[in-house]
């Protein structure tokens, strides 16, 4: 469980994930300011470009959604319900929280809802 692992090294793995969340989401030029994608005005609207700006939101909406979840971890990490499952309160395992940080369901319950 958390106790188990240290607090700092899990801080570290979860500011290091929110950093390159954050990178990755500058990369695609996701603002920040809400707008989404920016995109170059002049570009010619084919489908090529339609396509590629499709995926470009998805893949902006999942890196959105996992520094959510980076974020969450972050502000459960001081309290006490950190390493715990959300679903059914159980301790999270030191080995699952280790590979990811930002994990809020115990492997059991994050099967289930698979």
């Amino acid at each position: 469980m958390a106790t188990e692992i240290q607090t700092a090294d899990v801080r570290a793995l979860l500011e290091a994930e929110r950093t390159e969340l954050t990178e990755q989401l500058v990369e695609l030029g996701y603002s920040d300011g809400g707008a989404g994608l920016n995109y170059d005005s002049n570009f010619a609207d084919s489908s090529q470009v339609t396509a590629e700006r499709g995926e470009a939101e998805a893949l902006a909406n999942t890196l959105k959604e996992t520094l959510v979840e980076v974020e969450h971890a972050l502000e459960k990490l001081g309290g006490a319900d950190f390493g715990k499952c959300e679903k059914c309160s159980k301790e999270i395992p030191a080995a699952r929280l280790e590979a990811m940080p930002a994990s809020r369901f115990c492997i059991e319950c994050a099967a289930a809802a698979r």
